[in-house]
């Protein structure tokens, strides 16, 4: 598992296995965020097995589904709220850490999108589809 961060309280991912969540949360993440939708490849683990080793250690989690052809997704304001809280570091995880690093820039406020974009382009991802931001 790679994790990269993207701010301070919030982190980007591939995909997670159910025993990576003790390392997620040792690390310091109380929220975990699933971007990936269940059966997207055949060998994933499921979204309820990964809630339930994230509630077994004692973090949050989440499962918000995104496509590229769904972005940015029915959930994109609670993705923004979970993102905002500097109190709760979050990890989003996806099948490689792009769309939820996609989510991430979409979700910044007009004054930092710009920077956000650029910061995420620097660590290597494609932001294509957080071309516009979402309200």
């Amino acid at each position: 598992m790679k994790i990269v961060k993207l701010s301070e309280s919030v982190a980007v991912s591939e995909q997670i296995v159910a025993t990576d969540v003790a390392q997620i949360a040792a690390a310091g993440y109380k929220v975990v965020v699933n971007n990936r939708p269940d059966d997207e490849v055949a060998d994933q683990p499921t979204s309820d097995e990964l809630a339930a080793a994230a509630h077994a250690v004692g973090i949050s989690y989440y499962h918000l589904p995104i496509t590229a052809d769904s972005f940015p997704g029915p959930d994109s304001a609670l993705m923004a709220s979970l993102l905002d809280n500097t109190n709760e570091p979050v990890l989003a995880f996806c099948r490689s850490g792009t769309r939820s690093a996609n989510l991430w820039v979409a979700t910044r406020q007009a004054s930092v999108i710009e920077s956000a974009r650029n910061h995420a382009r620097t660590l290597g991802y494609d932001l294509a589809m957080s071309i516009t931001q979402v309200d």
